[in-house]
């Protein structure tokens, strides 16, 4: 009985192996002769086929096939300069990740970023894709977006030298030394010498609120080192730097004392960015055991830009979710 039931299991996995041959076979005659169609100029019939073939393969439950044609076919289209049809592809691609509730994997991730490095950066498109995928990516964790593609989109957006949405992707990766480099690359050729400490001082105090000691860590050290206008320390030169080097370290220990301290006797330079005290109290209540404030000492539309980002990452843990009830906003 057992030889019988491991012979019938065997014939089920080749038979299963033959069609899924099959199936890749069907896949790549119908990808030559849309592939063809393009190549011949007929953009418009190439689109709406790589359509009817993306729902028809759909309500069969062929998801990885649709996956594949429509991700090919974006390159393809892209490589021919069809934005737009290239762009509706992608977003094929996404449909066909949701419905198949795919695993997230990092070749999907890849592909993923690789559509977006593509896409014409000023387009809606490019926009709304990115919001999919970053969602889809998440899991339904309620996370913002797995750390991994937003270290691709980093590094995408660092090269097209959009530093402002690069440092956001950054932020939410864990990927400390890529953003320091970038940092270093925004500072000098966009920033003032008198303003480098405050590049680092930002997405130090930023990955402390996201609980993400380690990149913080990271970022300060590549940062300080690599920085062509910060001379060796610590100590430093820049006040500020000094501050960041104490509050890392005062991190570490936990201690509210040494925090408080800390906070006054730097006050000067932290005045130099209102949102430094902002970003502190919520390190305060992090890693200090600081209650949060009942109300914001900021309104109008400083108080609404406090309010949106940090709220989806605070779930992970259940008897911190309930304490950490004050959102920073981390643009």
């Amino acid at each position: 009985m057992a030889a019988a039931a491991a012979a019938a299991a065997a014939m089920a996995e080749q038979e299963g192996a033959r069609n899924g041959a099959r199936n890749r076979g069907g896949v790549q005659r119908v990808e030559g002769k849309l592939r063809a169609s393009v190549e011949k100029g007929d953009y418009y019939e190439a689109h709406q086929m790589y359509r009817t073939l993306f729902f028809r393969y759909m309500s069969q439950s062929k998801h990885a096939e649709a996956r594949e044609l429509m991700y090919s076919g974006a390159l393809l289209f892209f490589s021919h300069g069809q934005q737009n049809s290239a762009a509706d592809l992608s977003m094929l691609v996404l449909e066909s990740l949701e419905k198949a509730e795919v695993d997230v994997a990092d070749e999907l991730l890849e592909n993923l970023a690789k559509v977006f490095s593509l896409m014409d950066p000023n387009s809606p498109e490019r926009v709304a894709f990115v919001s999919r995928a970053l969602k889809w990516s998440s899991g339904g964790s309620g996370k913002l977006g797995h750390p991994r593609l937003h270290q691709l989109l980093a590094l995408t957006l660092w090269k097209e030298q959009n530093y402002c949405e690069s440092r956001y992707h950054f932020l939410h990766s864990t990927d400390g030394e890529g953003c320091a480099n970038m940092l270093v690359e925004y500072s000098t050729a966009r920033g003032f010498r008198s303003e480098v400490d405050m590049f680092v001082a930002q997405a130090v105090l930023q990955f402390l609120c996201l609980k993400n000691k380690n990149s913080a860590l990271v970022v300060f050290t590549t940062y300080t080192q690599k920085h062509p206008s910060i001379e060796d320390g610590p100590p430093f030169v820049q006040p500020l730097l000094n501050f960041i080097w104490f509050l890392l370290l005062a991190v570490d220990g936990g201690k509210l004392a040494v925090f408080t301290v800390l906070c006054e006797q730097y006050q000067p330079s932290l005045r130099r960015d209102p949102m430094y005290n902002e970003y502190l109290d919520r390190i305060g209540q992090l890693f200090f055991g600081v209650p949060p404030k009942q109300t914001s000492s900021y309104g109008g539309l400083l108080g609404n830009l406090l309010s949106s980002l940090m709220g989806s990452s605070e779930q992970e843990e259940g008897e911190e979710s309930q304490d950490d009830s004050s959102p920073i906003e981390l643009d």
